[in-house]
């Protein structure tokens, strides 16, 4: 497996899912509130990381499963720390973070962050690598 390519293409999911939330701050909270915006979020972020992985994911190059929940891994633990220490740098309260992944708040972020671990090896089938 190409991990230089690898992270890269975690770096085109990081860059997509900022777009992604702003652009859902902008449009979508004013219309829905942040908790149904947060959650419609969910949903339309797995989609893109979903087509980003499977993009890329001949172009990683990885060669078994195990290389591939590897990569999903990885991915989840760079994209976890990255939402925290954004959060924290927009000062951002931790309970508030930590919200997005409570479902009895009505966070989603765990389905979220379970398709971001699955991912690598969903677009491997898709595209009948493994």
């Amino acid at each position: 497996m190409n991990w230089p390519r690898a992270l890269g293409a975690w770096l085109l999911i990081a860059t997509a899912e900022t777009i992604h939330g702003i652009t859902r701050r902008i449009v979508l909270v004013p219309r829905v509130g942040e908790l149904r915006a947060s959650q419609i979020g969910v949903f339309v972020g797995s989609a893109i990381i979903l087509a980003i992985a499977w993009a890329t994911v001949r172009w990683i190059g990885p060669k078994t499963p195990r290389e591939l929940w590897t990569l999903g891994t990885v991915w989840t633990l760079l994209m976890l720390g990255f939402e925290f220490l954004i959060g924290l740098a927009l000062k951002v309260p931790t309970e508030r973070i930590l919200a997005d992944y409570d479902f009895s708040k009505g966070g989603l972020m765990v389905l979220g962050m379970l398709v971001m671990l699955a991912s690598p090896f969903i677009a491997a089938r898709l595209r009948r690598i493994i």
